[in-house]
């Protein structure tokens, strides 16, 4: 996967199968969009393409109202790779890219800039200056810069539209279950483990800090996880353990969030290691506890609390 973000793009000449959109998450949803595109591009001769955006536009114009993003723009990334697609094109999204109109649009980057021959776009899908475009106005003018054009219904599992809005919503409730069957795969966090103020170890349980792209994570508190990317010579293999995701309170005052993971029986160096953490089960949210004494034996509690879960799975942890 090629991954543009410069203008113009080196492709022009490359005819090209386009969908365009945030794809946050890259749930279910998504994913159906991208295997349509891959099937009609197959079929026409053509190379896929993702089109995206960098901030999300929310974010750009009210960055206090944004929704918290469920992938940072790395994970985003790692995800559309692992969905095969050619290429990404990743525009800025800033005051000039939010003013283009929307047959500007269509004429500078879907016609002349990216070459494209046939497009699919959401159901609920605006574009341009004012979001003023729509898909009946992409499909009126198809034959003018010819292309094609499909639009991709809602993807629903149990009535639900698949959404990223609602994979947030079901994160904030801590149904990690539900959270899954709408991704496709276990919410995950992926991050570099850094240095941190070594709390864990002193309490007897060390931990992994690890470094997140989220300023607001769609989740917290105190979780069963498993870990990837902490044995070198196995990245594809998943360690048990239990992880916190928040401010901390018991230590911390106004503190920012943070991810740390304590690995069962595990003892290696990993500092600047890049760890994927998938979210298995949530065990209760963060407290604020009177001293450290009674803090240790809630961390002891939820180690052996996450240990019984993985034991009714059949996975071994010792």
């Amino acid at each position: 996967m090629q991954i543009w973000r410069s203008r113009p793009s080196p492709n022009k000449k490359t005819p090209l199968a386009l969908t365009i959109g945030n794809f946050d998450g890259v749930h279910l949803g998504h994913q159906a969009m991208l295997s349509r595109l891959k099937h009609a591009a197959n079929k026409l001769g053509l190379a896929t393409c993702v089109m995206t955006f960098e901030p999300h536009p929310r974010e750009f114009f009210a960055p206090d109202q944004a929704p918290t993003r469920l992938t940072s723009f790395r994970e985003k990334l790692e995800q559309l790779a692992k969905s095969d697609v050619d290429y990404v094109r990743v525009y800025r999204f800033n005051y000039d890219f939010a003013k283009i109109h929307p047959e500007e649009f269509i004429s500078a980057l879907l016609k002349k800039e990216l070459s494209v021959r046939w497009l699919l776009v959401g159901d609920d899908f605006r574009f341009g200056a004012r979001r003023a475009g729509d898909f009946g106005m992409l499909n009126a003018l198809s034959k003018q810069y010819g292309y094609e054009v499909d639009e991709m219904p809602s993807f629903l599992i149990d009535g639900h539209r698949v959404s990223s809005s609602l994979i947030r919503q079901v994160l904030n409730e801590g149904d990690l279950q539900k959270a899954s069957r709408f991704l496709g795969r276990p919410y995950s966090m992926s991050g570099r483990v850094i240095d941190g103020d070594k709390l864990g170890k002193k309490l007897g349980f060390p931990t992994a800090n690890i470094q997140i792209r989220h300023n607001r994570p769609p989740l917290s508190g105190i979780f069963v996880v498993n870990v990837y990317g902490a044995v070198k010579s196995a990245p594809s293999l998943a360690l048990p353990g239990v992880a916190s995701l928040g401010v901390r309170p018991t230590v911390h005052i106004d503190g920012k969030p943070v991810l740390e993971v304590h690995l069962f029986d595990f003892d290696q160096t990993i500092y600047g290691y890049h760890l994927q953490v998938d979210f298995l089960l949530k065990l209760r949210d963060e407290e604020k506890y009177p001293d450290l004494t009674q803090l240790t034996q809630q961390i002891e509690k939820d180690i052996i609390e996450a240990k019984n879960y993985f034991n009714q799975m059949n996975v071994k942890t010792e």
